[in-house]
């Protein structure tokens, strides 16, 4: 039986939690450095950080920039930057958006299209040949666990 409050039960609850951080400090850091190679696959001068907007881009399609800063929990300027950025590499473009002629939206062009695609498709050959001894039904908890803990740090 686990004790709860002070002393050793309190230590043996942290338990869980100290791996927990453990274990995502470093999946977090091999996941940048990921993302860093990822960048520099679909173009030599893009930044590891502007990676994450092309993923968005194609995942969810057209966006306002407040709405992709909102995502990332950037300000307006970060955001500005960034996709000035991917616009000089030109894998990303902004269009009129017709319900506010203030605004615009930043969709992927096709040069960005065909290169993250042919990074994401690469990247995910990758978890395969990483997960390949897993059960299906594994992986799809994984990702169910990982959305869940995203979702929880979106409060």
């Amino acid at each position: 039986m686990r004790e709860s409050g002070t002393g050793r039960g309190a230590a043996a609850g942290e338990q869980e939690f100290l791996a927990l951080e453990r274990e995502l400090a470093v999946f977090l850091r091999r996941a940048r450095a990921s993302s860093g190679e990822m960048a520099r696959e679909v173009h030599p001068d893009l930044e590891p950080a502007a990676y994450g907007l092309l993923v968005r881009l194609a995942d969810a399609g057209t966006q306002r920039a407040t709405a992709l800063a909102g995502y990332f929990g950037v300000g307006k300027a970060t955001m500005s930057r960034q996709l000035r950025a991917l616009e000089d590499l030109g894998l990303v473009a902004r269009d009129p958006d017709p319900a506010d002629g203030r605004a615009s939206l930043v969709r992927l062009t096709e040069e960005g299209r065909t290169r993250f695609h042919r990074v994401r498709d690469a990247r995910r050959a990758r978890y395969k040949r990483t997960l390949a001894s897993w059960d299906r039904a594994e992986v799809a908890e994984l990702a169910r666990l990982l959305r869940q803990l995203n979702a929880g740090a979106e409060d």
